[in-house]
């Protein structure tokens, strides 16, 4: 196997490498700290697009992180980067919270439901029949369909949640048309990431939880993928999986001394 250059650019997932349950991953802080004071650029990714990046830079603050805004990269922001990149200036109808919305006007795009470019379904904690039904009238009626992300289950302290793959599905079934993808395991969400930085794949790690996304996606940008085992995917699960990490560690507290 060629040897891969030293890591000059760190991108980490935030839930599961950083962040377990609401609670900072022993030595996680410490290893954003070593980012930091490094220099080295580097990006908090999430496909989670409900909130914005000042909004997930207040929540890191509350639990001992100390990041920039500006090193957050969402799902809602690599979406609306996305349509902006395809259609300058376009119209969306749009089923989401904050931070899509946000983002999407921030590109200059027009939300509305009269005959909109595109319906971009993103998450939220409320679906609404009566808006999925519009979205279903929209796409029949010719918009093209995006979704920010293709999870299908989202957290919640009660148990699983229905996320944007679910819902995006039942909306595929009633329309026929599949949408667009932008974030996990599109490479597209690494890309843009990369760009964004000003970053290299050829010396950028990516550090995640889970091996259907993170590792896919990092994989698949041509990165170095690390996977830490203080989330979804275990050792065992590994095994399952026609392809594999460059490595594999306890945690984030285990890269300190390489930053």
């Amino acid at each position: 196997m060629r040897e891969r250059k030293p890591i000059e650019s760190w991108l980490t997932d935030m839930d599961g490498v950083l962040v377990h349950e609401g609670e900072p991953v022993p030595g996680a802080p410490e290893f954003v700290n070593r980012l930091r004071s490094s220099g080295k650029p580097f990006l908090i990714l999430t496909n989670n697009s409900i909130y914005t990046a000042r909004d997930l830079q207040a929540r890191l603050r509350r639990i001992g992180f100390d990041v920039p805004e500006s090193a957050i990269w969402t799902s809602a922001l690599a979406t609306a980067q996305f349509l902006d990149t395809q259609r300058p200036g376009g119209t969306a109808y749009v089923i989401g919270e904050a931070g899509l919305t946000t983002a999407m006007h921030e590109v200059g795009y027009i939300l509305t439901d009269t005959e909109p470019d595109y319906v971009v379904l993103g998450e939220t904690r409320t679906y609404s029949f009566e808006a999925i039904t519009q979205a279903i009238r929209l796409i029949n009626d010719g918009a093209r369909f995006i979704c920010t992300n293709p999870d299908a289950t989202g957290p919640s302290n009660e148990g699983a949640l229905p996320a944007c793959g679910a819902v995006a599905a039942l909306i595929s079934k009633a329309t026929g048309i599949e949408p667009y993808f932008i974030g996990k395991p599109n490479p597209m969400m690494m890309r843009s990431a990369l760009n964004s930085i000003d970053a290299h794949s050829e010396t950028t790690a990516m550090i995640g939880d889970r091996m259907d996304t993170d590792v896919l996606c990092g994989l698949e940008a041509g990165l170095e993928t690390i996977l830490v085992l203080s989330g979804i995917s275990t050792v065992a699960d590994v095994e399952r999986y026609p392809y594999r990490p460059s490595r594999i560690i306890p945690s984030v507290a285990h890269l300190i001394d390489e930053v």
